[in-house]
């Protein structure tokens, strides 16, 4: 009888070791499917347009990659400060391989941690201390295991420009005058981020309506709903025929609704009869390069990655109510040309600074906090100068106040 029940254990362990027993197949996929992969800390939640469209796109990849709600998490409203540490350490001792912050201020607590999980990685959006792009520099701050994040959005905010100077052409026609051509801005902060938003989306609006001119009112807070509708008021009651804006709340799209003057959003839509249109950064297609870098043997996370319209980063939206007839006609048009190099959003041709055409400029790439530009960024190729933005690092640093542009006062909420 032992002899027999000696055999049989052999057989059982002979058929175990050959995988023909499903069940611990299944277990060992069970545990796979439990294996901590990524997390996301937000600023804000899902009522702010910005954390929303990462919120979206996290969560899209995360399923495209097969994860489970298990093996992901999601955290808003964690400050600029120290929980953003707190949270990143949290998630790096909890066994994650990759955590991801989506606001500027956040990258400094990402490092901290960094420094402190060498064997987990950690991402951020908007930052400049992880690397620079075509070349071998990092900042002495970040840890090997640290990188940054952004997209040429600054292309879409140009293709939102031509949807907004068309929609002036239709209101006034093609002999629009000072007045009518007057637009306005509501920027979150006067940063190289905003201002190379607003100066692209200015410079798409000018290419279809040559006078044009800009006011811009800074709000000083990435997410302020009061502060925003009250800019947006305050510049349409000064004239501006349209608004678009840099700020994470649906502040600009309600004042514009209110006055009935033509919007154009970010990050967002609405169904309201004054949207044109909105441009966006697609975190998707980020999102997966994450995760592959950390569950894909072979691969890994670029130091600074920097998303185009080519990979799908760079988006505008579908088109809103008030577009005029010919929009989307013209965005493929221009579209393509950006895609080919025919038009450079910031072709030193097409504007000016204090009167004279952009031949160099020092900018700020290498951030080591002191806030002084080392790397001329202008550059001339095929017959055109431009600024190079996002060519010498994906955070933008395009930090100027061109013609045509003016800043008024800023707004702060009311006491009430």
């Amino acid at each position: 009888m032992k002899k027999f029940l000696t055999m049989l254990l052999t057989v059982v362990l002979a058929v175990s070791s050959l995988g023909l027993f499903t069940a611990c197949g299944g277990d060992e996929e069970q545990q796979g499917s439990n294996e901590k992969i990524a997390a996301l800390i937000c600023l804000h939640g899902e009522g702010s347009s910005y954390d929303k469209n990462f919120i979206d796109a996290f969560k899209a990849a995360c399923k495209a990659k097969g994860l489970t709600e298990e093996q992901y998490t999601i955290v808003v409203d964690i400050p600029e400060d120290e929980p953003a540490y707190e949270k990143a350490a949290e998630f790096a001792d909890a066994g994650y391989k990759v955590v991801f912050g989506d606001s500027f201020g956040h990258e400094k607590f990402l490092i901290k941690a960094a420094k402190e999980f060498p064997n987990v990685q950690f991402c951020h959006a908007t930052g400049t201390a992880g690397g620079f792009l075509n070349t071998e520099d990092t900042s002495d701050d970040a840890p090997a295991n640290f990188h940054n994040a952004f997209a040429s959005i600054y292309e879409g905010r140009y293709l939102a420009g031509v949807a907004a100077g068309l929609k002036l052409i239709e209101l006034y026609g093609e002999d629009i005058t000072a007045d009518e051509a007057k637009i306005g801005y509501v920027g979150a902060w006067p940063f190289a981020e905003v201002k190379s938003g607003l100066t692209s989306f200015y410079l798409g609006v000018k290419s279809i309506v040559p006078n044009t001119t800009m006011e811009v009112r800074f709000t000083n807070s990435w997410y302020d709903p009061v502060a925003e509708q009250t800019a947006a008021e305050a510049l349409i009651q000064g004239g501006a025929k349209l608004v678009s804006g840099h700020a994470d709340s649906y502040g600009v799209p309600t004042a514009c609704k209110n006055a009935n003057v033509p919007n154009v959003f970010y990050n967002g839509t609405t169904n309201e009869d004054t949207f044109v249109i909105a441009s966006k950064i697609n975190w998707q297609p980020y999102f997966e390069h994450m995760l592959d870098g950390v569950m894909v043997e072979g691969k890994s996370i670029e130091k600074d990655y920097c998303g185009t319209l080519e990979n799908g980063s760079v988006q505008i939206t579908a088109l809103g109510k008030a577009a005029a007839e010919g929009t989307q006609t013209k965005l493929d048009e221009v579209k393509a040309k950006l895609m080919s190099g025919e038009i450079k959003v910031f072709d030193c041709a097409t504007f000016t600074v204090n009167g004279a055409p952009l031949t160099e400029y020092l900018a700020d790439v290498v951030d080591t906090g002191d806030f002084t530009g080392e790397t001329n960024v202008v550059k001339t190729e095929g017959g055109k100068t431009y600024f190079a933005e996002s060519e010498f690092r994906s955070a933008p640093y395009f930090d100027l106040i061109i013609d045509g542009i003016t800043v008024g006062a800023d707004v702060v909420t009311p006491v009430k």
